[in-house]
């Protein structure tokens, strides 16, 4: 019997995704597990594996092409089987039989599904050209370079402006934090952390040349466990009638990509020492950047942290992603004048400001787990 290979839906963000590249070609035969092709998510590129043997009978979607969750995109059967009705009957709505399993796999992405040079293309997208709208004039209908002249031409007698198509990571970005920022009431509640002992320890852990020394984040992650071990409400989601406890700490932290952010989730924070929260981040982080996350790895946060101290940034407000009801942006660390023992002296601070779902948190609360917060991470020895 004939089986679909349909376009997943791997996360509640994902609404589409996009065909990459064919690894088997239409007659093919594949077995179970065989890469069948690799796909474009909203987070990453996955291998979509098969999850029946048989030969690929039809191939519905091309290369490049950007389809619905629950696309039909091709169908796997015997050789000399019909599958007329499969074809007649395909709907974005298609449910399989079986979800296909999907593997991690960094790949870069394929240019324009269109017949030219590489130059071409560079030219084509650098000058914000349509090579759909271009009439090839090379072997086979092939674009050259001649053949965008007339374009160049003309966006010189233009002003020079360049669309650059959404990104399925973009597409989901827009999603999740319209989804977010419009229907949860945000507010905001600041506070200054005394970072001198923070950085004592940050640079301590790298004279003594670990292999994975301490960072900032390390302390936020931990310091943010340490207080939501003793503020449990923060560590919840709004669920319409009720508000859910969740039980297990999962601290979510933005990187940030080429095209756009990801929230790799760091499970079980409220379990972890310090020295497991710096190997579990590293990896973590350093897979996030190759793309190579699975869903359960980037999502359902129940806190998020944004650092942007790197970038200078002295303070900021953070989007909301639930199911988290709070989410903590992270300012630069500065050089002040402090105050202490009526003597002016140089100070290091960092501005912290938490987000919160108002359905969720008081303002109260909000702040009584910000003193938490900050004594923890003015003491990170004890951490």
């Amino acid at each position: 019997m004939a089986s679909r290979v349909i376009m997943p839906k791997l996360t509640d963000s994902m609404e589409e995704g996009v065909v990459v590249k064919w690894r088997k070609a239409e007659g093919e035969r594949v077995e179970s597990g065989d890469v069948l092709a690799e796909i474009e998510t909203d987070k990453a590129v996955m291998d979509l594996e098969a999850f029946a043997s048989g030969t690929l009978l039809k191939v519905l979607v091309p290369e490049g092409t950007t389809v619905p969750s629950g696309t039909l995109i091709g169908v796997i059967g015997e050789p000399d089987e019909d599958i007329r009705d499969i074809l007649t009957g395909a709907q974005p709505s298609v449910a399989r039989p079986s979800a296909p399993r999907l593997a991690p796999s960094a790949v870069a992405l394929p240019a324009e599904d269109t017949l030219a040079s590489p130059r071409v293309r560079t030219l084509a997208r650098e000058h914000g050209i349509d090579l759909k709208s271009v009439k090839g004039s090379g072997p086979g209908g092939r674009i050259v370079e001649r053949d965008l002249e007339p374009f160049l031409a003309q966006k010189k007698e233009q002003p020079t402006v360049r669309e650059v198509p959404l990104s399925q990571m973009r597409k989901a970005i827009v999603r999740m934090t319209t989804q977010s920022k419009a229907p949860v009431p945000h507010f905001y509640v600041t506070i200054d952390v005394d970072m001198a002992e923070g950085l004592r320890v940050v640079e301590g852990s790298k004279m003594a040349a670990a292999p994975s020394p301490i960072s900032i984040t390390h302390l936020l992650i931990a310091a943010s466990a340490r207080a939501l071990k003793q503020h449990p409400g923060l560590n919840a989601s709004f669920a319409g009638e009720t508000i859910r406890i969740f039980s297990s700490i999962d601290i979510g932290i933005a990187v940030a990509l080429e095209d756009g952010l990801i929230v790799p989730v760091l499970r079980d924070c409220g379990s972890k020492t310090l020295g497991q929260i710096v190997e579990a981040e590293r990896i973590l982080v350093a897979r996030a950047r190759k793309r190579e996350l699975v869903p359960e790895e980037y999502t359902g946060a129940t806190f998020l942290i944004s650092n942007l101290g790197k970038f200078d940034v002295e303070s900021f407000s953070a989007v909301i992603l639930p199911p988290a009801a709070t989410a903590l942006a992270v300012g630069s660390v500065r050089e002040t004048p402090v105050v202490r023992g009526g003597r002016v002296e140089v100070g290091h601070r960092m501005t912290l400001t938490l987000s919160c779902d108002h359905r969720v948190i008081d303002g109260a609360v909000a702040a009584q787990f910000l003193q938490t917060f900050k004594q923890a991470l003015e003491h990170p020895r004890d951490l």
